[in-house]
């Protein structure tokens, strides 16, 4: 598994898809799947910038791993957002159900990320969202980085301010160290 992380509007999901479609890997959103299976109350939420709780969002990812064969090589973007997320993914590679290859880590500036986001039209791109979804990663995401080094995971640390291309060949070479 090749995990994409970083703050929403780097790049995550434009780059996962394009290296499964090169590679031929299964790649999976939960942003996508997030948007396709979310309603009400949850979804209103989403909206606001708001996460789904931890055990909600690892009882949809397991649903979504049951779907193909965790043990091929596969792309995830999206997940995880949280140490307690995070700490399942390497539980499971403690124990053999999974391999985590590498930590594609999509780094942005606040204000790239807000013009990117504000420029796709989403209902939940706003201002208030793109500030809240900022600080979560802030908060949450930068700290699961040091749990993966800690656990022997390559985590790399790509700019994903440059052109995708560039972002692209990027994340190639280090996925080839």
């Amino acid at each position: 598994m090749i995990v994409f992380t970083g703050v929403a509007g780097s790049g995550k999901s434009k780059q996962g898809l394009m290296l499964a479609d090169n590679l031929g890997y299964p790649w999976l959103s939960t942003g996508e799947f997030l948007r396709m299976l979310v309603s009400g109350k949850k979804r209103h939420e989403m909206i606001e910038g708001k996460l789904l709780d931890d055990k909600e969002i690892i009882q949809l990812v397991q649903k979504i791993f049951s779907l193909i064969n965790t043990r091929e090589e596969f792309i995830i973007d999206g997940f995880p957002r949280t140490v307690a997320q995070a700490d399942c993914l390497l539980n499971q590679m403690k124990h053999g159900q999974l391999n985590i290859t590498a930590v594609i880590h999509l780094t942005a500036s606040e204000a790239a990320v807000e013009q990117r986001l504000m420029s796709r039209g989403r209902r939940d791109d706003n201002k208030v969202a793109i500030r809240a979804r900022f600080d979560e990663y802030q908060q949450s995401i930068l700290p699961i980085l040091d749990d993966f080094k800690l656990s022997g995971v390559p985590v790399y640390d790509i700019d994903g301010e440059q052109p995708v291309e560039v972002v692209y060949q990027s994340i190639v070479q280090a996925l080839k160290h």
